[in-house]
């Protein structure tokens, strides 16, 4: 490397063949303009079908939550609702849910 510091993108970029890529040398389209950067990754990621980490999450407990047939099943159920309110937005956090409150559950889920 013949800079001073180290840039890992932009060896990147040199070192790639960016000769045939779709788009390039066209004009970003108008809507590009009026959103953050935030904002055009998440239309991006929708786009391709990635999905952050708690919607996984959100599914997984779901399904369990409407395949749960006995008490054991809720510490389970439970762990995953935990963990699923560490990395959802506040908002969509949820409460832990017992046996006695499994048809409500399904209704929420």
């Amino acid at each position: 490397m013949t800079e001073k510091y180290n840039d890992l993108i932009g060896e990147i970029l040199k070192n790639s063949d960016t000769k045939d890529l779709p788009g390039k040398g066209k004009p970003l389209p108008n809507n590009y303009y009026q959103q953050d950067i935030f904002q055009n990754f998440q239309k991006i990621a929708k786009d391709a079908g990635f999905l952050p980490p708690w919607l996984e999450l959100q599914k997984e407990i779901s399904q369990l939550v409407h395949q749960a047939k006995e008490k054991e099943d809720m510490n389970k159920i439970n762990k995953k609702i935990k963990d699923y309110n560490k990395i959802c937005p506040f908002s969509m956090q949820r409460y832990p849910i017992s046996f006695e409150g499994l048809e409500k559950a399904k209704e929420i889920w």
